[in-house]
């Protein structure tokens, strides 16, 4: 539609707004695309802030709202479509997005993990409370998810590795989320379909909530008994969420298979190999990579590297061979968010891999071990430094007392 036709469509009943005016419960009728010489009709209701990020994320400026319609949130009937980017950019397949750099998509980023983590938490008082899921929700946080991994993957890659032991069950569902986006993105699947993926995911633990805290929380082994009642989570989990609109048939998928494995020791349907889809192996790999990386009641977190040690030594009984390779190619030999000690005694987090040389990331700096001591933030590519650095190990913050999270806000947010 043409820019002059813009004052036709904003009577004087309507007003046009700036997207930082643009609050949860208002009434969008179009979108502006002024720079463009264009208005985009896009009729519905913004549900959360999530939409609102997902908005500015994708560059727009302007909007259009009947202030006449505007309602509490929770009685929203008609919710505003998704909107990825500008309408002249091709969403269905990877590669067309614009990258930026992680210190600037990292603001967002982190804005956004936030928001997820709260949905994270509401989905499951929600489900505890049997009260019915909000999927269209939960689906334009895990929309925006995408968008933010099409920018710069390493962004939300870097805060999913900031773990927080007492919310493991809200931050597994979320960081598997994070991991499957950049396992899709990775594998060159269609956009709708990294989507669900990422939908599914976000959700595959939700059926957890049934499960007695005693149990999940029991710092030692399970008996029979309580190892069979924790396997009921993901039948319980299918069973909830199977009749809710907007859940697909690939989200499910993820839900349902999510335990299963190759050698048929998997639950709860014991499938064999083939029986198996794609996206249920895919699944099955990141939610016990996450797991592993992770602190939990029971068991120390393992570096990454352990972890894909483990994979890979389990693969073709376990995981599918081929994806574990897959998987551990698009994460890196060391992550994105990974602490690491160089040879020079420097520590520092992975902040990009390198593709050709996978044991030569870029590592941004900030401790000296030898001199127990910060230093000025510094980005060493390990391919290129003057220094002969390399990766002598692994690390854990507590060994050097390290506040991973104050290095983030000096280092990202400065």
């Amino acid at each position: 539609m043409p820019s002059d036709q813009l004052a036709n469509d904003n009577s004087s009943k309507f007003n046009e707004i700036d997207i930082n005016q643009l609050r949860p419960g208002m009434y969008v009728k179009s979108i502006s695309f002024q720079d463009k010489g264009f208005i985009l009709k896009s009729e519905g209701y913004v549900l959360s802030a999530s939409k609102v990020m997902q908005l500015k994320a994708a560059g727009i400026k302007k909007l259009i709202i009947d202030p006449a319609k505007q309602k509490a949130a929770e009685q929203i009937d008609k919710v505003m479509p998704n909107i990825t980017s500008s309408p002249l950019t091709k969403l269905n397949k990877v590669g067309n997005h614009k990258s930026v750099s992680l210190e600037d998509e990292l603001k967002n980023a982190k804005s956004l993990y936030g928001n997820a983590k709260d949905i994270q938490k509401k989905i499951l008082g929600t489900v505890q409370a049997d009260r019915s899921l909000d999927a269209e929700e939960v689906r334009e946080t895990t929309d925006a998810m995408v968008d933010s991994i099409f920018r710069n993957q390493d962004a939300l890659a870097c805060l999913s590795r900031l773990h927080s032991k007492s919310d493991y069950l809200s931050e597994h569902a979320l960081n598997c989320s994070i991991l499957m986006a950049i396992f899709a993105k990775h594998l060159k699947l269609d956009r709708e379909i990294i989507e669900q993926l990422t939908l599914g995911a976000f959700l595959h633990d939700v059926g957890k909530v049934f499960i007695p805290n005693d149990i999940l929380d029991k710092p030692g082994a399970l008996n029979d008994k309580e190892q069979k009642l924790v396997q009921t989570h993901v039948a319980l989990g299918a069973k909830i969420l199977e009749d809710t609109p907007h859940i697909s048939h690939i989200a499910m998928t993820c839900i349902r298979e999510h335990h299963e494995r190759l050698d048929g020791s998997g639950y709860p349907r014991q499938l064999k190999d083939d029986d198996i889809s794609k996206y249920g192996k895919m699944m099955a790999i990141v939610d016990s990579y996450g797991a592993m990386i992770s602190d939990r009641c029971y068991q120390k977190a393992v570096h990454p590297t352990a972890a894909f040690k483990t994979l890979t030594q389990e693969s073709s009984t376990a995981y599918d061979e081929e994806l574990v390779e897959k998987f551990i190619q698009c994460l890196g030999v060391y992550p994105v968010g990974t602490l690491v000690q160089l040879n020079s005694g420097k520590i520092g987090l992975i902040s990009e891999i390198n593709q050709t040389k996978p044991t030569h990331p870029i590592v941004k700096v900030f401790y000296n071990a030898r001199l127990n001591q910060t230093i000025p933030i510094e980005d060493i590519d390990l391919s290129k430094s003057k220094y002969r650095d390399q990766i002598d190990k692994c690390i854990r913050p507590e060994e050097f007392n390290l506040n991973l999270m104050s290095f983030f806000k000096t280092a990202f947010e400065a």
